[in-house]
């Protein structure tokens, strides 16, 4: 089986320091829905990870992210992409749970359910926590520089290996042409 786990905010849509709190603030970075219908093409499945703390801060409910979500997977399907799962964590930082991201927890629930060891799967983040989270499952870990990612880079600390590419379609750009030198590697 051939996954990747992407990150949501920074990684498929614009992120915001406000957070998304609806459908109507959910917007692609351009080209990432496309990269998704690329990587479905090559026979990935595409599981996102994503840290959702505007619930556990009441700037929204479930149906709201159900509803931003939906709306994802529709613009995904509008353009041949498909997203397997999203995986969330809905708590804040200080509740000290094991899926808010950089704890694996996330990640160790995508391998029960695909029944797979993430050793070698790609894992994409536009944070260092982001890859913290999947380089200690044994991911690969990839920083796109939308989003968070300028800044993550400048400020530095990340895992050994990590592949760094302007954006999600650089990335599977590189990941499907592994003759196209379009990244820079961290360490």
């Amino acid at each position: 089986m051939k996954l990747i786990i992407l990150d949501r905010d920074g990684v498929i849509n614009h992120d915001s320091e406000s957070f998304i709190k609806s459908p109507d603030e959910w917007v692609p970075i351009p080209g990432s829905l496309q990269a998704i219908a690329r990587l479905n093409q090559a026979g990935y499945l595409v599981v996102v990870a994503t840290n959702q703390s505007g619930i556990g801060r009441k700037l929204f409910d479930m149906a709201t992210l159900n509803a931003i979500h939906q709306k994802m997977h529709t613009a995904a399907q509008q353009v041949g992409a498909s997203i397997d799962a999203i995986f969330f964590c809905p708590h804040m930082a200080d509740d000290n749970c094991d899926c808010r991201k950089p704890k694996p927890g996330l990640l160790q629930e995508i391998a029960r359910r695909y029944d797979v060891n993430l050793k070698g799967v790609h894992s994409v983040g536009d944070s260092l926590r982001d890859l913290q989270s999947g380089f200690v499952m044994g991911c690969i870990p990839h920083l796109v520089l939308t989003g968070k990612g300028e800044k993550a880079r400048e400020k530095g600390g990340l895992p050994p290996g990590t592949q760094i590419y302007p954006d999600l379609a650089a990335m599977v750009d590189q990941l499907l042409d592994a003759t196209t030198p379009e990244y820079t590697t961290a360490n």
